[in-house]
């Protein structure tokens, strides 16, 4: 779907002008600026995921998906997977947001929301290493292990950029990953429940 609505969108207009229209804007959701358009603002966490800077982008970011998403899918439902993508857009906006409530530079992308996939993925399938007695501890700490490497990830692929990590929308992915562990439990018992 997100393939086919870009393939519309790069049709229809530019990269630009679907950014404005589309995208995530962080000071248009806080009221400072005014920015009516098709998309209410409260819509563009989701509308933001269907427009992307190119191909390459588009590209990344399904290829991302599908890998860890049909991994998801088997492990915590087609359910879990669409919740995983939708909060996990919301989320993400709501990081890039908290990071810079003024900026007025358009998120686009469906980064944010793999993300959170990426983060049950990695929950789900990642091998916590027994530190100490408590399974419940252990597991923390290797959710807390993979936050760390993934924030880490996002600051070097920001800093190989140029340091545009904000323009590359380091937060959102951020902010997608950290939702993604934290619903992956929730999501995985959900599934489970009348086992």
């Amino acid at each position: 779907m997100t393939v086919l609505c870009w393939l519309l969108l790069s049709t229809l207009m530019n990269v630009d002008d679907a950014a404005l229209t589309f995208g995530f804007i962080p000071a248009r959701l806080g009221g400072l600026v005014d920015n009516p358009g098709l998309v209410p603002a409260f819509l563009t966490p989701l509308t933001a995921t269907i427009a992307h800077g190119g191909a390459l982008h588009l590209l990344i970011n399904m290829v991302m998906l599908v890998w860890c998403g049909t991994w998801v899918e088997r492990g915590l439902g087609a359910r879990a997977l669409l919740i995983l993508y939708g909060v996990g857009a919301y989320a993400a906006a709501l990081a890039q947001w908290a990071v810079d409530p003024a900026s007025v530079v358009p998120m686009i992308g469906a980064s944010g929301a793999v993300s959170a996939v990426v983060g049950a993925f990695a929950l789900s399938y990642g091998q916590p290493k027994r530190l100490v007695a408590s399974p419940g501890i252990n597991r923390a700490l290797n959710a807390l292990w993979l936050l760390v490497a993934w924030v880490a990830l996002q600051l070097m692929t920001g800093w190989a950029a140029g340091m545009q990590g904000v323009l590359l929308a380091t937060p959102a992915h951020v902010g997608g990953f950290l939702l993604g562990l934290v619903l992956q439990r929730p999501l995985l018992l959900w599934r489970y429940r009348g086992a």
